[in-house]
């Protein structure tokens, strides 16, 4: 059977059923790489894809007109703010401030993005973090 967008869109979802392919996926390999990181860094990890996605949803990105978006940042924020707020004390003060003032920045930005502003309190991850000001 030739193959089709049909056929390949169904092969990158499914790596493993891929046929022919030099790239296999291996959940094994992965899964044994991830083993070998430390909870901190893969706390901070996701943390800063967190905290860059946010940023891009809020405006602080390249292409602000097309990128802004007030409804996923806001989220993304709320996600981050809860991370940060969980994980401070298991990643310490040298890994959590650093976090703490990139959150504290996006959501800043997104209170200035913001046509209808939040009641103090109210914002993105405001209930993790406390009113920002």
């Amino acid at each position: 059977m030739p193959d089709t967008p049909e056929n390949e869109t169904a092969a990158n979802q499914h790596p493993e059923d891929a046929v022919g392919t030099d790239e296999r996926f291996d959940a094994g390999d992965e899964a044994r790489d991830i083993a070998e990181v430390p909870a901190v860094e893969l706390i901070n990890t996701v943390a800063v894809h967190l905290l860059s996605a946010a940023a891009v949803k809020v405006g602080l990105a390249d292409d602000p007109q097309q990128q802004t978006d007030l409804d996923e940042a806001r989220k993304l924020i709320t996600a981050l703010a809860g991370l940060v707020t969980a994980a401070a004390t298991e990643i310490g003060d040298h890994h959590a401030r650093p976090l703490r003032d990139g959150l504290r920045s996006v959501q800043l930005a997104f209170r200035e993005a913001s046509s209808i502003p939040d009641a103090p309190g109210k914002g993105p991850g405001e209930k993790y973090t406390g009113p920002v000001n």
